[in-house]
């Protein structure tokens, strides 16, 4: 194992992603790549006890110690349940999309 790791800590944003790359030492947690990031600093909004976090995807825990090159994830609240959105389209009638367009009746 090397004896520093380079981990990047991901901040999604509507308008951009924020990326932050830290070097920790093997054995690193989660939680000590996001405070060692400073994202916690620059977005005081992210609270690690209600927004998810993850590894490449996968949620994890914060105390999930890291590999070298590990991309740690904060995931922001959905703003609209994906279910409850498709459900009031049912509701009102509106027919969704699939595919690259609708299919031509003869």
């Amino acid at each position: 194992m090397p004896e520093l790791m380079r981990i990047e800590v991901i901040y999604p944003l509507p308008e951009k992603q924020e990326i932050f790359t830290v070097s920790l030492p093997a054995g690193a947690s989660v939680r000590q790549a996001i405070e060692a990031s400073g994202v916690l600093l620059k977005y005081p909004e992210i609270d690690l006890s209600k927004n998810k976090i993850g590894v490449f995807a996968r949620l994890a825990k914060p105390d999930t110690p890291l590999r070298d090159r590990d991309r740690v994830e904060i995931y922001r609240s959905l703003i609209a349940d994906p279910k409850e959105v498709r459900k009031q389209r049912a509701a009102e009638g509106k027919v969704m999309k699939k595919g690259a367009g609708e299919v031509e009746s003869e």
